[in-house]
């Protein structure tokens, strides 16, 4: 068949080589057309409607490829899930020759795959989408981010920080068959440059190879240290990651990349790309004020927000606003940073925090505190000034969002319209996994 008569698409793509694998695009994709498995993130042509949602969060770049092909010869999930590299174009006539041979459809020009909309509950009420919400463009004063300098295409494929520090910030010991094995690592980049802001994060490469031979694909740690390094004035950052034994299900398992940084010692070395992330950032403009909503290592964004405003407060050149924490755990003995937290000023953080496993008490989330503090909440949801950061497991995506909801509503304002806003504007930030 003539390359003028076949039905060529543009195929949208995930690149694996520079994926990190945080879920971001999945979580956040309207028609379930992303998806993963142990090795990959893939793409369904016959899902994806390009409505183009999953670009700007992306921290990477790696959700925006594509490759020209003929429906016929569209790529596979099977086709995708086995990838280490993108494939090369193929040609249109060699294309062409094989799709009029398997009865490709004959128009010209090249054409967008459209897919329908996702099918409505069976009840026929719309489900909520708490992610359609969440912003992708950083709040309007918010510094300048540097991202991408070091990784697999970029000039330098990874860069060797030194370990400095590692402490266990949780206490030690289990209950109920939990572990509590979180730990505060330092790593140090000495001379060369590594600027981080408050919000990013870094992809760490763990040693050695998978059960197929290949290399460990990186993974992604949020920066718990604000932007002049955990130790101020040093080319250096922080990190906050729990030992991983067992998977969502609860089955026994080993993850490659905590275990192996909970297990570092002082002195050694890790290979790091990155930094990631352009919108998951704060405010820096005075009296501006910032919600934080968080569970267990979902604290590592708040810790470099508050300390950075911390240091600014110290300075006495700042008018800092509101700071308001909501910080989740079963236990407080399973809360990161539970210690220090208690001894911030009471006139420079307000904290609620909330345990869901606390032997003889009621089971409470972030989201019911969310609600036992609507008056405050309600002011600054209308507050242009007033910036919310969501950040933890995404479990609690949902219920975090729908909470600001019914606040907002109850306080009389329009969702429609304070949801757009919180998005347009880049006053809310959902980053779980």
């Amino acid at each position: 068949m003539p390359a003028s008569e076949v039905q060529f698409i543009k195929q949208h793509l995930i690149d694996p080589e520079i994926c990190i694998r945080c879920n971001t695009c999945e979580a956040i994709c309207p028609v379930q057309a992303i998806t993963h498995d142990a090795n990959n993130y893939v793409v369904d042509v016959d899902k994806c409607n390009w409505c183009n949602d999953c670009i700007s969060p992306c921290p990477t770049g790696s959700i925006d490829n594509y490759r020209t092909v003929t429906r016929a010869l569209a790529y596979s999930l099977a086709d995708q899930f086995g990838w280490d590299v993108l494939p090369a174009e193929r040609s249109r006539t060699e294309m062409a020759e094989q799709s009029g041979a398997a009865g490709d459809a004959a128009v010209e020009s090249i054409a967008t795959p459209v897919s329908g909309a996702p099918a409505a509950p069976t009840d026929g009420v719309p489900a909520f989408n708490s992610a359609q919400y969440g912003a992708t463009v950083p709040p309007w004063s918010a510094a300048h981010p540097y991202t991408n300098l070091y990784g697999p295409k970029a000039a330098h494929k990874t860069v060797e920080a030194t370990v400095t520090g590692n402490l266990r910030v949780t206490e030690v010991g289990q209950q109920a068959g939990h572990d509590y094995d979180t730990h505060h690592v330092v790593l140090d980049f000495g001379t060369l440059p590594f600027p981080v802001l408050e919000g990013q994060s870094i992809g760490i490469v763990p040693p050695g190879t998978d059960d197929k031979g290949r290399p460990h694909h990186a993974r992604q740690y949020s920066i718990a240290s604000p932007r002049n390094g955990e130790r101020p004035g040093h080319n250096n950052l922080s990190l906050t990651i729990k030992r991983v034994l067992e998977d969502h299900q609860g089955n026994p398992v080993r993850g490659v990349a905590s275990n192996f940084m909970c297990d570092l010692k002082v002195g050694d070395k890790v290979q790091v790309i990155g930094p990631f992330g352009a919108s998951f950032l704060m405010p820096n403009h005075p009296r501006s004020h910032i919600v934080m909503i968080c569970t267990g290592t979902g604290s590592a964004p708040m810790r470099a927000m508050t300390e950075w405003r911390r240091r600014l407060r110290q300075t006495g050149k700042f008018d800092s606003g509101k700071l308001m924490l909501f910080f989740g755990a079963r236990t407080p003995a399973e809360l990161p940073y539970f210690g220090p937290l208690q001894n911030l000023p009471k006139d420079f953080i307000d904290i609620n925090f909330t345990f869901s496993r606390e032997v003889g008490k009621p089971k409470r989330y972030v989201q019911d505190a969310l609600r036992e503090r609507a008056a405050d909440l309600a002011a600054l949801l209308a507050d242009p000034n007033a910036c919310f950061y969501v950040c933890g497991l995404k479990a609690m995506e949902e219920g975090v969002v729908l909470a600001l909801r019914d606040i907002a509503t109850q306080a009389g304002l329009d969702w429609n319209s304070v949801g757009a806003d919180l998005k347009a504007q880049g006053r809310l930030h959902l980053e779980t996994y």
